[in-house]
């Protein structure tokens, strides 16, 4: 008795899976991998370059980070560009700095110092200095899951004078901004700061004016740490002008990056009480940190003072958590996101200067062999400017 046998097509189609569980196990891979997959069909490129398939990725690659079922990474780059004037980023393994890999930058820097101002979902925004004139800046954003990039129109302000940018995600619309400060401080008579915003939606930059009687924060070191991104607000020191006296004090300046709204915070009581050469801001654990560098009354050595804001925006709430001595010249980078401190050190007996990673409850020391100084961030794979319009590919 013979039988009927199906063409191979339609018994491959009944095997298929339904294409909604196609797209979830997508939404699971990493970020290199769902780009090779775009190739397979029409169906699945177009389903893959959708916004919503974009946050379904992303959300998924954070829910997996947060449950401990991956390990966090950090990118640093060096200020200054190789001999081809590239710059080279390199990615490590957030607990031990361990090198993962080395990205070089395919778009240019035509001068330099070059900063990483910030990272948000696995996308990058790095300035650099354009020319001579060291506010004549040039800002990408750039993916180097998906290689991709784009460079930022100029200001509209024009001429800009000293400059401090901040980046953040506007989680209520699914978006980025760039936050850009330019300063006048060798001015006579001051002339008040330029404010202004880029959205990546609109690809444009708008002026945000400050009712707040502040000044920017100065250029200089500290301009070339990333301004830390807590509850939704970048934030930064600042001088302020208080009462009919006009004295001026030092405040942390936020901006909410959803209500575009400035406020002044407090710093905490006792923080300035002695003599320092370094504050800094930071984000401990997803909390607002505070950070000075001066003289133990106790030892009499220099030492790193950390307070945490438990709630944010309630002064109360500041908290002194570690102490941290040292015994070398260090400047404060930032905190890993396990909560290491991250320092850049120089010998007092040679020229040497490098990396140390600092265990803030155990105080154990780790040396890396990166002698030039860098910029860091936290890094993860994502598919952020998948779908967006007038991207660079390489």
């Amino acid at each position: 008795m013979s039988q009927t046998r199906e063409a191979p097509i339609l018994r491959r189609r009944k095997n298929d899976l339904p294409h909604d569980i196609v797209l979830n196990i997508l939404t699971r891979l990493p970020a290199k991998s769902v780009i090779r997959f775009r190739c397979v069909c029409k169906t699945w490129d177009s389903s893959i370059t959708t916004p919503y398939f974009i946050s379904t990725h992303l959300n998924n690659l954070a829910h997996d980070h947060d449950n401990g079922d991956g390990d966090g990474y950090i990118i640093h780059m060096p200020w200054e560009s190789n001999a081809s004037n590239r710059a080279v980023c390199t990615v490590a393994f957030d607990r031990t700095f361990d090198r993962i890999s080395e990205i070089e930058v395919l778009f240019d820097f035509p001068s330099r110092p070059i900063q990483i101002v910030g990272s948000c979902n696995g996308l990058l925004c790095i300035s650099g200095t354009c020319g001579l004139d060291i506010s004549d800046y040039v800002i990408y954003l750039w993916n180097p899951s998906i290689r991709k990039f784009k460079r930022l129109p100029d200001s509209c302000f024009g001429k800009l004078g000293l400059v401090t940018l901040g980046f953040a995600y506007h989680s209520e619309k699914n978006d980025y901004k760039v936050l850009r400060i330019s300063s006048y401080p060798m001015v006579t008579p001051p002339m008040p700061d330029k404010i202004e915003v880029y959205t990546l939606s609109s690809d444009s930059w708008r002026r945000v004016g400050m009712s707040l009687r502040a000044n920017a924060m100065e250029f200089n070191y500290c301009s070339l740490l990333p301004f830390p991104l807590v509850s939704g607000a970048l934030h930064w020191i600042s001088r302020v002008v208080e009462g009919e006296e006009e004295r001026k004090s030092e405040v942390i300046m936020s901006f909410d990056v959803n209500s575009e709204e400035f406020r002044m915070l407090r710093i905490p009581d006792g923080a300035m009480s002695t003599m320092g050469f370094q504050t800094r801001l930071a984000s401990f654990k997803g909390k607002l940190a505070f950070l000075t560098c001066g003289q133990s009354e106790q030892s009499g050595g220099d030492q790193y003072s950390i307070w945490v804001m438990r709630e944010y925006g309630v002064l109360e709430s500041w908290n002194k958590l570690f102490v941290v001595p040292i015994e070398r010249f260090s400047v404060c980078i930032a905190f890993t996101m396990c909560g290491s401190l991250l320092t850049y050190c120089h010998e007092t007996n040679d020229r040497e200067q490098k990396f140390v990673l600092v265990d803030t409850e155990t105080l154990h020391e780790k040396d890396f062999d990166i002698q030039q100084p860098s910029s860091v961030a936290t890094f993860m794979e994502s598919l952020a400017l998948l779908d967006g319009a007038n991207m660079v590919s390489y």
